[in-house]
């Protein structure tokens, strides 16, 4: 076993022995990193978010992560560098999770009060009841191939296959009731 030094009439395991007790002894060998590492850890955590109370929050997850899941790999540099990557990067990420947020908020308070309705959102609406009340007036034949072709996407030998009916039949029907709706809703619709 490795030790780190001495400190007074006891030795201090080294980083690599510690990590390796996190998986039997998780509770002392995370105080003597937490101990050893936090005020590094708090530090970065400061400086990436400016908020002690949120640097606090981070450095209790760095160090949670290590108890869950570490993936320190000693061949990729020291622990303290592994833990500063760690803490910058999660710290980065807060930063982008804060920002999508207000954005967020400030586009929910930007945007009118849904009691508002604006001319686009009526015309809209008029023109889905204008669309459904024709659809409805079209013969059951005609609006069937129509709904299962632009409302369940099926292509039209899906649609002949699943009505047992010719794909000619189900040409003439689509095409029949495309023009009576063109000419149901004229210039209206685009």
């Amino acid at each position: 076993m490795r030790l780190r030094r001495e400190q007074g009439s006891r030795t201090e395991p080294d980083d690599e022995h510690l990590l390796a007790a996190l998986a039997t002894d998780p509770s002392s060998a995370i105080g003597e990193l937490y101990d050893r590492y936090s005020r590094l850890v708090y530090g970065v955590a400061v400086a990436v978010l400016s908020d002690p109370q949120e640097a606090e929050d981070l450095t209790q997850e760095v160090f949670l992560g290590l108890i869950q899941r570490c993936e320190y790999d000693r061949e990729r540099g020291s622990l303290a560098a592994y833990l500063t990557t760690m803490v910058r990067s999660r710290g980065i990420d807060r930063l982008r999770t804060r920002g999508r947020v207000l954005r967020l908020l400030t586009r929910w308070h930007e945007e009118p009060s849904r009691e508002t309705v604006t001319h686009d959102e009526a015309v809209t609406a008029e023109n889905v009841e204008a669309v459904r009340s024709a659809l409805a007036d079209l013969p059951s034949a005609q609006r069937d191939v129509l709904e299962l072709g632009y409302y369940k996407g099926l292509s039209q030998s899906q649609i002949a296959a699943r009505l047992g009916m010719p794909l000619g039949t189900v040409k003439t029907r689509q095409r029949q009731a495309l023009f009576t709706l063109r000419r149901v809703l004229g210039d209206r619709i685009d």
